[in-house]
């Protein structure tokens, strides 16, 4: 199956985040080699996720915010409504995609869409995500199971960011966070995700040609 034809696109809505994790685990679970490739749009009810390795004194205060451990890499983030979550779920051995290729691919869609609203966007090192001015506008985390990825990335865009103040985001203390709306960008989520979903495709379809 070509790669360029094996790609559906989900636009979901506000879903719980468990609700979600447990259809992604599912969906990996299922799939076979002919299985086409999904990315999920979506955003989610306040929470604090932990990846595989993360450690708790990187969260110092949840209050009511729900807490969940999860099996993405990375460490604390947080997720709520004005967040785009973009979830790749990805036959990434069939993509011929290194996870470091797909992470770089992910980061290079936010710096190309911040390019779109004429921001300068980029990377760290040692660091995976898209920054401004040394804050952190999106964030990653994967797991890879048998060739095939889920989770992916969140992308603030106009939310409610004090939440970060009770985390290290990333691990990282001291790291400061933005969003789109802070940087001047306007745009409801909606059409950030379709611009974000346009670029994703743009650069997938890209990788399956070099591979041929």
């Amino acid at each position: 199956m070509p790669a360029t034809a094996s790609l559906i696109v989900r636009h979901l809505g506000r879903v719980d985040y468990q609700a979600s994790w447990r259809d992604m685990q599912e969906f990996t679970r299922q799939r076979t080699p002919e299985t086409p490739d999904e990315l999920w749009f979506l955003e989610h009810p306040p929470v604090y996720t932990l990846g595989r390795n993360g450690k708790r004194k990187h969260l110092r205060e949840a209050g009511a915010i729900p807490v969940i451990n999860v099996d993405r890499g990375g460490q604390v983030t947080y997720h709520g409504p004005g967040q785009l979550i973009i979830y790749t779920l990805l036959d990434i051995q069939r993509r011929q995609l290194g996870v470091q290729s797909l992470v770089r691919l992910l980061e290079q869609a936010v710096i190309d869409l911040c390019s779109h609203y004429g921001i300068r966007a980029g990377r760290q090192t040692k660091a995976p995500g898209v920054y401004v001015a040394g804050r952190k506008l999106a964030a990653l985390g994967l797991r890879v199971r048998k060739g095939c990825c889920f989770h992916g990335l969140s992308l603030n865009i106009d939310m409610d960011l004090a939440p970060f103040e009770n985390i290290d985001p990333c691990g990282f203390q001291g790291l400061e966070v933005t969003q789109l709306k802070q940087l001047g960008v306007d745009s409801p989520l909606d059409t950030v995700s379709k611009l974000m979903q346009h670029r994703l495709e743009n650069l997938l379809d890209k990788n399956s040609h070099e591979q041929q």
